[in-house]
């Protein structure tokens, strides 16, 4: 039996498959010791750091809604109009262009551009195509962020606690990836990083694929990344700069400052590295039809970022895959999207199933 240091990749929905995975590897005696995570991998580590088994995020990802549907299609739920600040909507392209455009009959004042837009805002495909050109993507993601409040907060941890606070009561080291479009740099957020932004929001920072959930903004409360201000800049999915960090597991500390930076002194070699990589390229036994068709609801630009969204986390971090081989264990993932969340419970039990089998046959050749 050994610890592992644990790296789980990006890949929204897709990610249900690490669940099958980490039941094999517990039920084989095998436990994390460090833990990293990108977008959906953020989500399977913070969890795991929390205190929840396998058994436990199971029951999570099978959660249903009132109407009998999957509670993370609720995740992509579009914008209201209190999402929206009264100086993003002033200063909005929007507001721009009400301000050019002569109306016959109106005079051209700014309370009248005001109620426009306060008109416009009543449409819910409004809103999504202003979120979608203001704040970089066409869904709010609030549910997600209930939704991992309300898990942190059933294994009596604080729902707003920040890392540095997470790490001292948990006792456990998570570290997750986002991209910063503003410096634009890859940033690594954990205790020693960045200790006093939220965790809930390092997630919700870590999920935000461009142009499907709006960017986060940097708050000044959040305090500086490794000393530097990052107050107001925009945050993104960190899939972006790097879907897959296993080098930073694996390196050691002594020998690439920065991968100290960031990971602090921990010896690597003193615990075995494990690479859950999301594999489109393996068939899931049993999977069904494909269920992406109409997921995102009926805008036919939404499928248009999709499939940009799924190429776009594939052709990333294919260097290290190939020098890190040896320790990554491909999950399945032939035919699912990376916005799938709605799936059918069929659909989702094979991709469970299938990751389960993956890590059997992993820990086998061991």
């Amino acid at each position: 039996m050994a610890d592992y240091d644990l790296v789980f990749e990006g890949g929204g929905a897709k990610g249900s498959c690490f669940v099958g995975a980490l039941q094999a590897l517990f039920a084989a005696g095998h436990a994390p010791r460090r833990l990293v995570g990108t977008s959906a991998g953020a989500i399977t580590a913070t969890l795991l750091a929390a205190g929840y088994t396998p058994e436990e995020m199971r029951d999570a990802v099978n959660e249903k809604l009132p109407n009998g549907k999957p509670r993370f299609s609720s995740f992509m739920d579009p914008p209201l109009a209190i999402d929206f600040s009264q100086q993003t909507l002033d200063t909005s392209d929007t507001m721009g262009v009400l301000k050019d455009v002569k109306l016959p009959g109106l005079p051209n004042f700014e309370a009248v551009d005001k109620l426009l837009i306060k008109g416009l805002m009543e449409s819910q495909l409004y809103r999504q195509l202003f979120c979608f050109v203001e704040c970089g993507g066409l869904f709010a993601g609030n549910k997600f962020v209930e939704w991992l409040r309300e898990k942190l907060k059933a294994k009596g941890i604080d729902q707003d606690i920040a890392l540095e606070a997470f790490a001292a009561k948990t006792k456990q080291d998570l570290s997750l990836v986002v991209s910063d479009t503003s410096d634009m740099e890859m940033l690594i957020l954990n205790q020693r990083t960045a200790p006093q932004c939220p965790v809930v929001w390092a997630v919700r920072m870590s999920m935000s694929i461009p142009f499907v959930w709006r960017e986060v903004e940097w708050q000044q409360a959040w305090g500086p990344y490794l000393g530097r201000d990052k107050a107001g800049n925009k945050i993104v999915d960190g899939g972006v700069l790097s879907n897959f960090p296993i080098r930073y597991i694996d390196d050691e500390p002594a020998e690439y400052p920065e991968v100290k930076e960031v990971m602090g002194d921990t010896v690597a070699s003193d615990a075995g590295t494990l690479g859950l990589l999301i594999d489109e390229t393996l068939k899931v036994p049993g999977a069904g039809g494909d269920d992406r068709k109409g997921v995102l609801g009926h805008l036919r630009t939404v499928e248009r970022v999709s499939r940009l969204v799924d190429t776009m986390t594939k052709a990333r971090d294919n260097a290290d895959i190939r020098r890190y081989e040896k320790y990554i264990c491909r999950l399945p993932a032939y035919g699912y999207g990376t916005t799938e969340f709605g799936m059918a419970p069929e659909r989702l039990k094979a991709l469970i199933d299938a990751g389960h089998q993956a890590m059997e046959t992993f820990l086998a050749r061991k």
